[in-house]
Order: structure tokens, then C-alpha cells, then sequence
């Protein structure tokens, strides 16, 4: 519950926040800035960063929590089907994960137009691309959590799972960032940092469209919790 509440409350802090500095400074920007500004990528950033770091944390601790106190051994007792365990909390966390995630994603983006009053530029769910980006950052933030908690039953570890996580998210995309032009764009475009940066209007070079890189950040995480299954059963609690 705590994981939840700071969901909701860096992605609301973090759009009000740069929504206001925003309207506060916009008469000081210059031409250059304001043309290629994007209230909808602003009012959203908050909700991703915040919200796919911390909603990925919860699903790590959804699995490694249970096998960090040794009460996974009780839980496969009492149901001895383990895919359907997994399923279990798969169907259970991400509605749950779904559900926070788009009140979130729209509060927030609600919230920083609100701020973004005039001169600055501002938008409405009517506005192109604005429903995508606002349904579509719940739906990232839904998927990369599930993804957590199939790093989670492979790794069998709090820390472990948390700073692979954290490196596939946050540390892999500096990496890439280093490497040549003509490695860099076709790998990071594959990254699931990038897509989530698509599905809120962000710009990626040589990036797939929202709906075809979250096609492909599904395919990772069906990828992941299959070999989750998988060890799930072969190995022992």
C-alpha cells in the first residue's frame, strides 16, 4: 500500500510541479523551446519515471518478499499448482497495478494542464495523441511491473531482482547511450525505457510507433514469466 500511495503521489507531485515551473518561466524561454514543447509529455513524465521505478519495486516484492521470509514454502503447500500461483498473482497484481496506474496517469495529466494556464501551451484529452499517451502510460507501467515480478521469481532475491531491474531500466539505456550512432539508435529503440518515452509523445530516434514497441514490451514480459513458470516448477522453494 505504501509502494501505491507513492505511485500516486510522485506522479501527481512531479506533474504539478514541472507544470508550474513551466507556466512560471515561459515567458523567459526562448522561441526554439516553446515550438517544440509538448504539454503532454510534461504533464506524463512524473507518472513514468516515478511510477515505473516504484511499480516495479511492488512487483519484485509481490514474489521475493514471500521467499525472503522463507513463507513461499507455505504458500506452494497450500496450493501445490505453482503456474497457477504465479497466475494468481499475475491476474491479481496487474489489475491492481492497471487500475492505480491510470487513475494516476489521468489525474496527473488533468492536474498539469490545470497549471499550464495560458500563455503557456496547453492540452486536452481531445487534443491529438493526448487519450494514447494518458491510457497508454497506464498500460506501460502495468506491463514493465509484471515484468518486475518475473524478474523476481527467477532471481528469488529482493536485492538481486530489484538491481536487475533497475539496471535493465535505468542503467542499460546510459550504456547505450555511449555506444555509436549506428548501434546506439537501433538497441536503445528496443529498450523498454524508450518505449514507455514513445507511448508519452517523447521523441526516440528511429523509434517504433507507441503501440508497435508496447507489442514488443509485452513479448518480453510473456518471455520472462514463461521461464518464471518454468523454474517455478522445476526448482525447489
Amino acid at each position: 500500500m505504501w509502494t501505491l500511495g507513492s505511485t500516486v503521489f510522485v506522479g501527481l507531485a512531479v506533474s504539478a510541479v514541472v507544470a508550474g515551473v513551466t507556466r512560471a518561466h515561459w515567458a523567459t524561454e526562448p522561441v526554439s523551446n516553446r515550438a517544440a514543447f509538448d504539454p503532454v509529455e510534461t504533464t506524463l513524465m512524473g507518472v513514468y519515471l516515478g511510477g515505473a521505478l516504484l511499480v516495479g519495486i511492488l512487483g519484485i516484492l509481490v514474489v521475493s518478499s514471500e521467499y525472503g521470509t522463507g513463507t513461499i514454502r507455505a504458500t506452494l503447500a497450500a496450493a501445490p499448482r505453482r503456474p497457477m500461483v504465479l497466475a494468481a498473482k499475475v491476474i491479481v497484481f496487474g489489475t491492481v497495478t492497471l487500475v492505480v496506474a491510470e487513475v494516476t496517469a489521468f489525474a496527473g495529466f488533468l492536474l498539469g494542464q490545470a497549471l499550464l494556464t495560458s500563455p503557456a501551451r496547453h492540452a486536452t484529452l481531445s487534443s491529438p495523441g493526448a487519450l494514447r499517451a494518458v491510457v497508454g502510460i497506464g498500460l506501460f507501467l502495468c506491463v514493465v511491473g509484471l515484468l518486475a515480478l518475473g524478474i523476481a521469481v527467477v532471481v528469488r532475491h529482493s536485492a538481486g531482482a530489484i538491481s536487475t531491474y533497475v539496471f535493465v531500466m535505468l542503467v542499460l539505456p546510459i550504456i547505450v547511450s555511449g555506444l555509436p550512432n549506428s548501434l546506439q539508435h537501433p538497441i536503445e529503440r528496443l529498450l523498454p525505457l524508450s518505449i514507455g518515452s514513445v507511448m508519452i509523445n517523447n521523441s526516440v530516434p528511429d523509434a517504433f510507433g507507441p503501440w508497435t514497441g508496447f507489442l514488443i514490451l509485452c513479448s518480453y514480459t510473456a518471455v520472462i514469466l514463461a521461464l518464471s513458470t518454468v523454474l517455478l516448477v522445476r526448482r525447489d522453494a
